[in-house]
């Protein structure tokens, strides 16, 4: 609250009583002053008439119309009076003065006319004309026995109240000028009598508003006599105290941000340190995984004998499911880092159903559970590739968690019929409700506790979940332990589309194979180079094998013309893959069908590649995903 809003709040509590008082001390002068002026002038016209009608009294019984003549017009001479007459017992006038004239007194009295004089503040009186007279035949009768009235006629005067008025209304306005002087002067006590109280209330809550904004900087002292000089002292206090507190928060503010700062500063360093221990890692472990795949590859394709065999075999499984660690890992890094890209359009989910359900049969027959697809004739918008892979993950966790039953894949519209709930159902062994929320975090099992790796790894429905949010569909999970559980996507539901808008010309397509290619191969490791050369030597395929850029550019000057280019991204030292691709390019002055095959998973080396029209391929590169590449470009 201001000072301002304080001093008019103690002026009107002051000035309030006071003007109240003196209102009431005015309207009492007034009214009894005003009654006591109404009673004087009635009192005063009723005496003139008496005196009228006593000196007529002679003249209206001798009919001396001379005398009552001079008696009404000696009455005309007294203050108000309007006019007076003198009528017979019949009421016809004998002599009348003043504004009365030829009227009979019948019309005098007209209520009518009454009112009219009523409206124009002028009263009408009127007194009888009495003739007295005494008895004389008994001297000691009463007086009041012995006197007789006989009434002669009647007096009627019009006595004006105008001045009336005019005195009632200066008497007011002498009342009011009084009750205004002492409004006045009660505001003046009041206010000259607050400021002793308001202005010590005021200095002390500005103190407290400096303080509240944060200055604590010495009060100036006051006056002892001060009623608030206690107050002042303590605020005084509490402000020392307060900035002392501040100073050493402060302080305790600077030394802990300078320690986090200290902190953060480890920390980032520890950060890139871990992120290039992890990008070297990375590399440093997909190269070797990457040879090491394509030898077991090629290993297999050489006859071995039955012991041989088996050992080939479970050396094939080790390696792809380390392969499959290194594709969800990096299908994780992607989603995170925000590079996948989605093309979101209208599409049958019966069509994905039947797709995944195609994918998922062979498993469920294998450990003998029973696989259901109900179609629904449903859309949707989404993308077709990442939903389809939603629902195959879906799919194969619940076969993977299943010993018994079966699995059933339908959809069917939600919210109001505005989305439709892709949902996958299964008999297995269920999540408790604890774990829902847990179940979509990395690396993280139900029932797994033994990293079977025949069970997965752990990655399949975090992929879900994050694929989910990167196209804006919800994912939930209903389960109870030991019955079963039913995963669910919530995608946005659109009209059926003809088919036949959706579908792009059909090309005729040319079968070919990977037999006769010739393949230029730029690789510097040794291991990765042997690898590749057996696989596509093993393939049919004549393989030019080179080391670097330069080597490959050394063989397009000599007349090589290969179908395809296969280079590593990292040639050692500052040279890259994309660099070796063009300038084989513009060695042969045409555009070479290139794949780019790394170990690295950087945004940015997604973008060049997709800038320039090449196939990248992150290693552990899969031998059929290599030879349907190859096949892919024999057949354009």
């Amino acid at each position: 609250m201001s000072g301002g809003s304080i001093k008019s709040r103690m002026l009107a509590v002051a000035i309030l009583p006071v003007t109240l008082v003196v209102i009431g001390v005015v309207l009492v002068f007034w009214l009894g002053r005003s009654q006591d002026m109404d009673e004087a002038h009635a009192q005063r016209s009723r005496l003139l008439a008496r005196q009228v009608a006593l000196a007529s009294e002679l003249g209206v019984f001798s009919g001396d119309v001379a005398t009552l003549q001079g008696i009404v017009n000696g009455v005309l001479r007294e203050p108000d009076v309007i006019s007076a007459a003198v009528f017979d017992t019949a009421g016809v006038a004998m002599v009348s003065a003043g504004e009365v004239r030829n009227v009979t007194m019948a019309q005098m009295l007209d209520p009518f006319t009454l009112q009219q004089r009523q409206r124009l503040q002028i009263d009408l009186l009127k007194e009888p004309v009495v003739a007295a007279a005494l008895p004389m035949d008994d001297w000691f009768a009463p007086a009041a026995a012995q006197r007789t009235s006989k009434v002669l006629g009647y007096v009627i005067l019009e006595v004006s109240r105008a001045s009336l008025v005019q005195q009632e209304l200066r008497i007011l306005w002498l009342a009011l000028l009084v009750g205004s002087v002492g409004i006045l002067g009660g505001g003046l006590l009041a206010f000259y009598m607050g400021r002793a109280v308001v202005d010590p209330v005021v200095r002390v809550s500005r103190i407290v508003a400096r303080i509240g904004n944060g200055d604590f900087s010495p009060i100036p002292p006051v006056s002892p006599s001060d009623p608030l000089h206690k107050l002042h002292l303590a605020l005084d206090g509490m402000a020392q105290r307060l900035s002392w507190s501040r100073d050493e928060l402060e302080q305790r503010v600077t030394q802990v941000t300078q320690e986090l700062l200290a902190r953060k500063e480890e920390a980032e360093l520890a950060t890139r340190a871990k992120s290039r221990f992890l990008a070297a890692a990375s590399h440093d472990l997909r190269q070797p995984t990457h040879a090491l795949g394509l030898f077991v590859t090629r290993l297999g394709q050489l006859p071995l004998d039955a012991q041989a065999r088996a050992v080939v075999d479970n050396l094939e499984s080790s390696v792809l499911a380390m392969q499959d660690l290194l594709d969800g890992l990096l299908d994780l890094s992607r989603l995170d880092a925000g590079n996948v890209t989605t093309a979101v359009a209208p599409l049958a989910v019966d069509s994905v159903l039947e797709s995944v359900r195609d994918v998922l049969e062979p498993l469920a027959v294998q450990r003998g559970l029973q696989l259901r697809v109900r179609l629904s004739g449903l859309w949707v918008v989404s993308d077709l590739f990442l939903l389809k892979r939603m629902v195959l993950n879906l799919g194969q966790n619940a076969v993977r968690y299943t010993l018994q039953g079966g699995l059933l894949l339908t959809a069917r519209p939600c919210d109001q019929g505005r989305a439709v709930r892709i949902e996958v159902w299964d008999t297995g062994i269920g999540i408790a409700a604890e774990h829902h929320d847990d179940v979509f975090k990395e690396f993280f099992q139900v029932g797994n506790r033994s990293r079977d790796r025949q069970q997965g790894l752990g990655l399949g429905l975090s992929i879900v979940k994050r694929s989910a949010e990167l196209l804006g569909h919800q994912v939930d999970v209903r389960s109870v332990a030991g019955r079963g559980s039913r995963f669910s996507i919530v995608v946005p539901r659109t009209a059926p589309v003809d088919p036949k808008m959706l579908q792009e010309p059909v090309q005729a397509t040319v079968r070919a194979d990977e037999q006769g290619m010739r393949v230029l191969l730029i690789e510097d490791d040794p291991l990765a180079l042997a690898s590749v050369v057996g696989l596509l030597t093993s393939w049919g395929c004549e393989v030019l094998a080179t080391r670097s850029a330069e080597e490959a550019c050394a063989l397009i000057a000599n007349g090589a013309q290969p179908s395809v280019l296969l280079s590593d991204y990292r040639l050692g030292g500052d040279a890259t893959g994309i660099d070796a691709i063009v300038a084989v390019r513009a060695g042969l002055g045409r555009a070479l069908p290139a794949c780019l095959i790394s170990g690295d998973t950087d945004a940015d080396l997604m973008q060049r590649a997709k800038a320039l029209g090449l196939t990248l391929l992150h290693k552990p590169v899969r031998p059929a995903k290599l030879r349907s590449l190859l096949r892919s470009i024999a057949a354009r």
